[in-house]
């Protein structure tokens, strides 16, 4: 059995997509050449490693294994990359696979990975965003190898390191009758209409969650993608929103809102960093994790 780097690589990427035309493009490879592969892989082993559908490809349980391995072998030769670039100048690019929930993506990570960058010229990063439940297993699976989310679990066994603590705020139109209080527990908020993120948001399943412990549902008017346009539908008086303070205090710069905050313990929650092991990643992807680590800011 042989299998080289660019075979493993594309099966894993077919894998992730879910599709050999998708993967075939991240590898860099034509689609004939693709398949050609996929089909030598498979007759090398005597088996199907992946079920192909009208709408993609699943692997089957030899393809998971091969997927498996393959993630494993990948990091580990990205690993030796980055370690031999660390003694010879010049040498392959380092790349670093990072996924990351809105939050952090939209309110942190922009501030702390630009001067990171801008002093590691020989490494790329390929940000992703994910729902905080997504990223522990991809952590875990090797599909990333640095997640950051809020801690929600679903990181069991892996290494986790403290970032942010994410509080959460209530955001009302300038003259709402909630306006002028300074703070609020959700349950008194609840008979208000909302406008909400949309379903499958990490924030927002953390939200419906704890309506539910109450026995109660948000009126939710609308929902939205993006935190910003929330807080845009807030000010134009279409429903009240709970949103993190970061997104508020700078909603608040251009908008004509007003802020509670929100007195339950759920509603302050801590943003991680989560590795499968720290000293396996390459060494230019456990700087960034030192880097991220090092700005934490988790005074509560």
């Amino acid at each position: 059995m042989h299998f080289d780097l660019t075979d493993l690589g594309l099966f894993a990427a077919v894998v992730e997509e879910g599709s050999i035309t998708a993967g075939a493009s991240r590898a860099s490879l034509s689609l004939p050449s693709a398949s050609a592969r996929l089909k030598g892989m498979e007759e090398m082993l005597g088996t199907d490693l992946l079920e192909r559908h009208r709408r993609g490809v699943r692997p089957t349980p030899a393809g998971r294994a091969l997927s498996h391995h393959a993630q494993l072998v990948l990091a580990q030769m990205e690993r030796l990359r980055g370690d031999l670039r660390e003694h010879a100048r010049g040498g392959v690019r380092g790349h670093i696979r990072l996924m990351s929930n809105a939050t952090a993506l939209e309110e942190y990570l922009p501030e702390v990975l630009s001067g990171w960058l801008a002093t590691n010229h020989g490494v790329d990063i390929a940000l992703e965003e994910r729902l905080s439940h997504e990223i522990g297993p991809a952590v875990a699976q090797a599909h990333t190898d640095i997640g950051v989310l809020a801690d929600l679990g679903g990181v069991e066994g892996l290494e986790t390191y403290p970032f942010r603590i994410d509080r959460l705020v209530v955001v009302v139109p300038r003259g709402h009758k909630l306006a002028a209080r300074r703070d609020a527990t959700f349950v008194e908020v609840l008979d208000e209409e909302f406008v909400g993120l949309e379903a499958g948001n990490t924030l927002a399943e953390h939200i419906a969650w704890q309506a539910a412990r109450l026995g109660r549902s948000p009126k939710l008017r609308i929902q939205l993608r993006r935190t910003d346009a929330v807080c845009g539908m807030v000010q134009a008086g279409v429903g009240i929103a709970i949103v993190p303070e970061t997104v508020a205090r700078r909603c608040r710069r251009t908008m004509s809102l007003s802020t509670l905050r929100l007195t339950d313990a759920w509603a302050t929650r801590q943003i991680i960093v989560c590795v499968r092991r720290l000293d396996a990643l390459p060494a230019h992807a456990r700087r960034l994790v030192r880097h991220l680590v090092g700005t934490a800011k988790v005074d509560v």
